[in-house]
């Protein structure tokens, strides 16, 4: 256990979590849900987009969201990628740059729900549009195989919770899951607690409020809230990151063991010194840009 002020080997990861501490926390900070969804949207609208990313407004039967196509997309693969924000926060606006970038690293088209938060519609709100969303893909001709799952945070474990739901609805499977930063155990347990000293972007506290304002009342063991948690098996191949300084590492090396044990294929990395969701600083830090790139070569190499 790292006792005092740490000091990062890494000079970047360093500096990130500098800009962190001279800001409220995107997901923890103070206000109202609309004065901190505005914050999370503005922190996406800092970050760069792939040069010629075409963003497009769509409708899917009364579900918002955005088609992003990068230059040289493959329009018969598409990521299907669910934002992060604790099923309070979030948007397509504050993801599309981590969408974005990993759709052009993939190759392929990007649908972007703008699924329902809570505390306005509580779970499984976010489910069901997931699962519309998907519906929609293949609705749209393309072959189940050539789509990935992908999300961050509360969108990472709502990336299994989907996969879990279509598994039951007798929809085929996509082609494969990755899984960042996953909060997949709303319970708020595991080592990863007590063991980070030093997560900036979350606390058991800022979680649990999210859990609370999401579950209204129903347990957080049910499978589509907790996937980590559920019963796993035919699922298909997932990766999941992690940083080694985020309490939800718990949640990922949990989620990797129990689909593990219910036989699926499953690749967990957690990256040392890594933040919650390291991935979308890529502009400011090497390992997130890194990140996305080696799990772009992942996906290719999962989807038909």
């Amino acid at each position: 256990m790292t006792h005092g002020a740490p000091v990062w080997k890494d000079a970047e990861i360093a500096a990130v979590r500098g800009l962190l501490a001279q800001m409220n926390s995107v997901e923890n900070g103070p206000g109202d849900w609309a004065t901190r969804r505005a914050g999370m949207d503005a922190f996406g609208d800092a970050a760069t987009l792939p040069e010629g990313l075409k963003v497009e407004a769509i409708d899917i039967a009364g579900l918002p969201a955005e088609l992003l196509t990068p230059q040289g997309a493959d329009p018969a693969r598409a990521l299907l990628y669910l934002h992060g924000g604790g099923y309070c926060l979030g948007s397509p606006r504050s993801h599309r740059a981590l969408a974005g970038k990993l759709a052009a690293a993939i190759g392929c088209v990007a649908l972007v729900p703008d699924y329902r938060l809570a505390p306005e519609h509580r779970f499984p709100a976010a489910v069901d549009d997931a699962v519309k969303a998907y519906r929609h893909l293949l609705g749209e001709m393309i072959e189940p195989g050539r789509i990935v799952i992908a999300g961050d945070s509360a969108g990472g474990g709502l990336t299994i919770a989907t996969a879990i739901a279509i598994r039951d609805s007798g929809l085929p499977q996509p082609g494969c899951l990755f899984a960042i930063s996953p909060w997949a155990n709303l319970a708020q347990t595991g080592a990863a607690y007590a063991a980070v000293l030093h997560d900036p972007m979350l606390t058991r506290e800022g979680l649990q409020e999210f859990a609370d304002a999401y579950l209204q009342g129903e347990g957080p063991h049910h499978p589509l809230a907790s996937p980590a948690l559920a019963d796993l098996h035919d699922l298909p191949p997932m990766l999941i990151h992690a940083g080694g300084q985020e309490i939800l590492a718990s949640d990922a090396a949990l989620l990797a063991e129990r689909a593990g044990l219910a036989g699926v294929e499953v690749r967990v990395e957690i990256w040392p010194e890594m933040i919650h969701v390291w991935h979308a600083f890529g502009d400011w830090l090497g390992a997130g840009r890194k990140a996305i790139a080696e799990a772009a070569v992942w996906v290719k190499g999962k989807l038909a």
